[in-house]
């Protein structure tokens, strides 16, 4: 499926200027509730949306309490549990929970949110959500164009982007997306606390 749109959130803080979002239809901006409104207006319209944030979404549940803190397989030098990583894993548990809460409440019509690719593609509909993984020498000049990164990060892998799957966790995971989805009303499916979602690493932008 190409007919969607691949929107990129890049997660920070609002008041300082350090949130971005970027669209891969033209729009972008700098704050959640510009998002919002774009994500509504598209949903509604029935576009296929296909929205990332650029923070863990998804953690390693692993049953030896020596591993608990080990960084994602994948991830590098890049860890969850590092100092950049908690930080926006921190900040992401608030800002993608509020722009789910917002935006599912004020769709005129249901909706269904995805974490699986297959899924997504066979409904023809709704909104799959992913992570975007941009670090190091892969970010932008600012927070919109570390957005697109991770936006184009998707668009480059396709049709099958869970070939370029950045990151997969043989543990168990606990998927912070799933709880901020289960928070919001989008689903009452507990097994989504369970399931990991597609990571997408940014190429280096020259």
């Amino acid at each position: 499926m190409n007919d969607f749109l691949t929107i990129c959130a890049d997660v920070g803080s609002v008041p300082k200027g350090n949130f971005g979002w970027w669209s891969s239809n033209g729009p972008s901006g700098d704050r959640p509730s510009t998002l919002v409104d774009y994500l509504v207006s598209a949903l509604d319209d029935g576009k296929p949306v296909a929205l990332g944030f650029e923070c863990p979404l998804f953690l390693p549940l692993h049953h030896d309490e020596m591993y608990l803190t080990n960084g994602r397989p994948g991830e590098r030098s890049r860890a969850w549990s590092a100092t950049a990583g908690c930080g926006a894993l921190a900040t992401g548990l608030v800002e993608v929970a509020w722009v789910l809460r917002e935006t599912g409440l004020r769709l005129n019509s249901p909706t269904q949110a995805y974490l699986s690719w297959d899924s997504f593609v066979a409904a023809g509909t709704g909104l799959f959500l992913w992570e975007a993984f941009v670090s190091g020498k892969e970010k932008g000049a600012n927070h919109i164009a570390d957005a697109e990164l991770g936006a184009r990060a998707l668009m480059n892998a396709l049709p099958n982007p869970k070939a370029a799957n950045a990151v997969a966790c043989e543990s168990e995971v606990y998927s912070l997306v799933g709880a901020a989805l289960l928070r919001t009303g989008w689903t009452t499916d507990i097994s989504v606390l369970q399931q990991p979602c597609l990571v997408l690493r940014a190429l280096a932008s020259g």
